[in-house]
Order: C-alpha cells, then sequence, then structure tokens
C-alpha cells in the first residue's frame, strides 16, 4: 500500500514544527547522537536539525494526513489532465488561426491531392466520397474568416477555462472545486450527444472520466452544501493545524 506521507515528504521536505506550548513541544522532540531531532508533522518520521517552523500550536502549517492527503493528490492529478486538455486546445487554436490565414491555399493543395488518394482508398475500401473527415474539411472551407475566427477564439476561451481549473485545483482553493465541477457538467451534454453519434474508446473514457470528477468532487469536498457543506469543510480543514501537532504527539506518547 502506497505510503502518501512519505511520498509527499520525499517530494517537498519534511514539514517538522516547534510549538510554544512546553508540553507539545517536548513530546516533539527528541536528543540523539547527532543533536535535537523533530518529529515530522506530515509523516511522523524524526528529523534531525532545526524544526522548519516554529509558533502557537494552533498556528501549525496545515498538513493533511490520510484521506486529505489523498485527495490533495487525486486532485492534483486532475489539474495535471486540464492542463494537458488545455495544451491540446490551444494547439488546436493556432491550427484554426493559421488555417483561417492560409484557407486559400489549404483549399487548392486539398482539391489536387484528393484526387490522388482515390486509388489507395479504393484499395483499402474506403469511400471517399462519404466520408466524415473528408466532408467535414469540405465543411471548413465554407466558413468565412469572420466565423473561424471567432471559433478560435471560442477554443483559446475554453482553454483559458481549463488552466483555471488546473490552478484551482492544484492549490486546493475551494472555488477551483466549485469551477470545476460546474465547466465540467455544463459540457457533459456535448460528450453524451456525441457518444451517441458514435462510441469510441477516447470518447467514453472521457465521458466516465468527468462523471467520476464530478460525484468526487462533489461528495468529497461538500460541494452545494452536501455532507453539511461548506461549514463542515471549513470546520474540517481549519481543524487541521492544532490536529497536526496533537496527533504527532499523541503518537509519540503511544
Amino acid at each position: 500500500m502506497m505510503d502518501w506521507a512519505l511520498r509527499s515528504c520525499a517530494w517537498r521536505g519534511h514539514e517538522t514544527y516547534a510549538p510554544d506550548e512546553e508540553s507539545l513541544r517536548a513530546r516533539l522532540t527528541v536528543d540523539t547522537a547527532v543533536g535535537q531531532a523533530w518529529r515530522c508533522l506530515r509523516c511522523g518520521n524524526f528529523v534531525p536539525g532545526e524544526p522548519r517552523r516554529s509558533g502557537p500550536a494552533d498556528q501549525a502549517p496545515e498538513v493533511p494526513h490520510g484521506r486529505l492527503l489523498r485527495d490533495r493528490m487525486l486532485m492534483r492529478l486532475l489539474a495535471a489532465e486540464r492542463v494537458v486538455r488545455a495544451v491540446v486546445l490551444l494547439i488546436v487554436a493556432v491550427a484554426i488561426f493559421k488555417f483561417r490565414g492560409a484557407k486559400g491555399t489549404v483549399r487548392e493543395a486539398f482539391d489536387s491531392e484528393l484526387p490522388l488518394l482515390r486509388p489507395l482508398a479504393d484499395q483499402i475500401g474506403w469511400n471517399i466520397d462519404d466520408s466524415k473527415i473528408v466532408h467535414g474539411i469540405d465543411r471548413a472551407f465554407s466558413l468565412s474568416s469572420t466565423t473561424l475566427f471567432w471559433i478560435g477564439v471560442g477554443v483559446c476561451v475554453y482553454a483559458g477555462l481549463q488552466i483555471a481549473e488546473a490552478v484551482g485545483l492544484w492549490l486546493v482553493k475551494r472555488w477551483g472545486e466549485y469551477l470545476a465541477v460546474i465547466a465540467t457538467s455544463i459540457f457533459l451534454p456535448i460528450e453524451i450527444y456525441e457518444l451517441l453519434e458514435r462510441v469510441t474508446v477516447l470518447r467514453l473514457g472521457a465521458l466516465l472520466i468527468n462523471i467520476a470528477a464530478i460525484v468526487w468532487l462533489v461528495w468529497s469536498k461538500r460541494l452545494f452544501g452536501l455532507r453539511g457543506g461548506g461549514a463542515a469543510y471549513h470546520a474540517e480543514h481549519s481543524a487541521e493545524s492544532l490536529l497536526t501537532v496533537e496527533r504527532a504527539a499523541a503518537a509519540k506518547a503511544a
């Protein structure tokens, strides 16, 4: 079973803290042959050297444990997926703008090359005249430069939305959780419609991932009033700073 705490400490370093309260302070430190060592609030191991931070116990940094730490990792995986989407969308937008500026040249090349593909298409059983790809390209040529411009702008806006979601999820911000749920839900009908038109592994996988992300975010983050809503969410996280110190001290006492 993966130890999320140790993995997080390996990436970000140990989170040691010296509380002002003597009773807790004495339970979080030990003397070793190489000097004083402090218990990491994340993984629970003793780390030689000076504590990373100090102050009152109720001002200790919020260091997630167990489920909260796992949830943070999952949110960052979702954020990374949103970044990949944004990059793909930006590439598409650039292609649209370039196509808009050279539509005539591309049209001439397409018209001249298409007949050359017919013998090959006949050999592999591909009916070019009924191909959705070819029809889609033809429709693109029929669009005006203004229409292509606004399509490109729309794709850029969608990419920007994905980046905003990624930032909010990566930083574990509540607005990012709401934005991710709302934005993903808005586009679900389009994904379902595309899936009804043609079922592909990619479309089905994307739809299932988005539905799972919505359900998980709403349930685990208590969005839209679920499971106590924002009050329960903030109570759970505001108690985390003091509880990290108490848990570490209790673990040493045990």
